[in-house]
């Protein structure tokens, strides 16, 4: 998920995922401001972040509107919690119009449900599965 420099980028959830991706944005000079519930999380990001951190509910309107998701390229919902991360989704995509919505989705049975919705998934566990899958083929066609 490539972000354009000066792109505006809102992310839900600072969890590991929510974090890393928050830190590398930042340093790729996109405007970032992460939301989380829980403000360890916010204070363990690293001192090389640039962005904003934001203590609330991702799922409340008017911490949305504190995060100005109205003005975002692009919502990120990280949060270890499918369905948080398909309210916050639908929140973004439908009532604040981004154009640009992404959420992790953990159970690979409602990928399929994100998507019907317009929503774009990444699911860790599809992905690992597939590059694995890749790998074992590889393996099997090359030369022993």
């Amino acid at each position: 998920m490539g972000s354009p420099p000066h792109e505006y980028v809102v992310i839900v959830g600072c969890g590991r995922l929510g974090a890393h991706l928050a830190e590398r944005l930042s340093r790729q000079g996109c405007s970032v401001v992460v939301v989380d519930a829980d403000e360890a999380r916010l204070s363990a990001l690293s001192v090389e972040f640039g962005g904003f951190r934001l203590d609330g509910d991702g799922t409340e309107l008017a911490t949305l509107k504190r995060a100005k998701v109205d003005k975002a390229d692009r919502v990120v919902a990280v949060t270890g919690h499918d369905n948080v991360n398909l309210m916050v989704a639908e929140i973004a995509k439908r009532i604040f119009q981004v154009p640009k919505v992404t959420a992790r989705v953990s159970d690979t049975r409602r990928e399929a449900v994100f998507r019907a919705l317009g929503i774009e998934t990444v699911c860790p566990l599809t992905l690992a599965a597939e590059k694995l899958l890749r790998g074992l083929a590889q393996s099997e066609v090359a030369p022993s």
